[in-house]
């Protein structure tokens, strides 16, 4: 199934940016993933505020999803996903992130800190920040008619309310010039699945970043959610996610969407909102089979791959 050959671009952070790239490194060995950096809580948040430097949680959960399913790769991911249970200054921290800060510090540059992990773990592919800079993302909620301002991924993540809007801060975020370059220089870009409002739609805010995602001549793919997420999404369909990209990028355009068939009730209507990016829909069955919103990474790897070698 993999193809030397293919360059693709996938953009996300967190659980869903793992499952995208747990697919994509069956697929090809060109691969790279551009990273969220707003993470504000836990390990990543207190490693951030004492240090200075960006979030490497969902930097580290990237390159564990590139890591190979032999013995190397199996230890090598568990280490780095390790997280610390003690009554000290310890407790929370995994060893990946505390890995990252060290070659960081070491090495003086964040992309270079990361291909050296990358190396050791034998990663399949390379992991890139979005940003040069720490972010902080703030939102507009929705809440029994009132409408205020969050501010955190943590704090958006966890609303009561009805995210409507996005934004980042600082509002014009110097990106990071090699994601640019891996953008401009792809055959595939795919966005999602994730965490849509605080993993995925930061992608278009950062102003370079933005430029390079219209200005490349890849093919853009959509992988939708199996499920909302609560706080953020409550209540959206999948057409609804569509919508939302839309309003945040409007000079997108997308030419495949991929849904699960299992979650996907109105399917002419998903199929018009796929429509309206300029962009088709591919139904199949990508979900876990235990019924799970879990993408499974063979069947979604699969989908991919067969989209990929299409003729344009």
């Amino acid at each position: 199934m993999n193809d030397e050959g293919l360059k693709v671009v996938a953009l996300g952070g967190g659980h869903g940016l793992y499952a995208s790239l747990s697919a994509l490194r069956r697929v090809t060995s060109r691969l790279t993933a551009v990273v969220t950096v707003a993470d504000d809580g836990g390990s990543s948040g207190r490693l951030r505020r004492e240090l200075g430097v960006l979030p490497p949680g969902d930097l580290r959960m990237a390159l564990a999803a590139l890591c190979d399913d032999d013995e190397w790769g199996h230890t090598w991911s568990e280490v780095v996903q390790h997280r610390f249970r003690s009554d000290g200054d310890l407790h929370g921290h995994t060893v990946g992130n505390l890995l990252i800060v060290a070659l960081w510090e070491r090495l003086g540059d964040t992309v270079a800190g990361l291909d050296w992990l990358g190396r050791l773990l034998g990663a399949h592919g390379r992991v890139l920040p979005m940003s040069s800079v720490p972010l902080d993302i703030a939102a507009e909620v929705e809440l029994d008619g009132r409408v205020s301002t969050v501010r955190g991924q943590v704090a958006c993540a966890l609303t009561p309310g009805r995210v409507r809007a996005v934004s980042l801060l600082p509002a014009d975020p110097p990106a990071c010039p090699e994601a640019v370059e891996a953008v401009l220089d792809a055959d595939w870009v795919v966005f999602g699945p994730g965490s849509w409002f605080t993993s995925v739609l930061p992608h278009l805010m950062v102003p370079e970043l933005a430029e390079a995602l219209l200005a490349t001549r890849a093919r853009r793919l959509v992988a939708l959610n199996l499920a909302p997420q609560p706080g953020e999404t409550d209540g959206f369909s999948p057409q609804k996610h569509l919508e939302v990209l839309g309003q945040h990028a409007s000079s997108l355009a997308i030419d495949v969407v991929v849904a699960d068939t299992g979650v996907t009730h109105d399917r002419d209507a998903l199929a018009k909102a796929a429509a309206d990016l300029g962009g088709r829909l591919v139904l199949a069955p990508v979900a876990d089979e235990d019924g799970s919103p879990r993408h499974d990474a063979q069947r979604l790897a699969s989908v991919l791959d067969e989209i990929f070698r299409e003729k344009r």
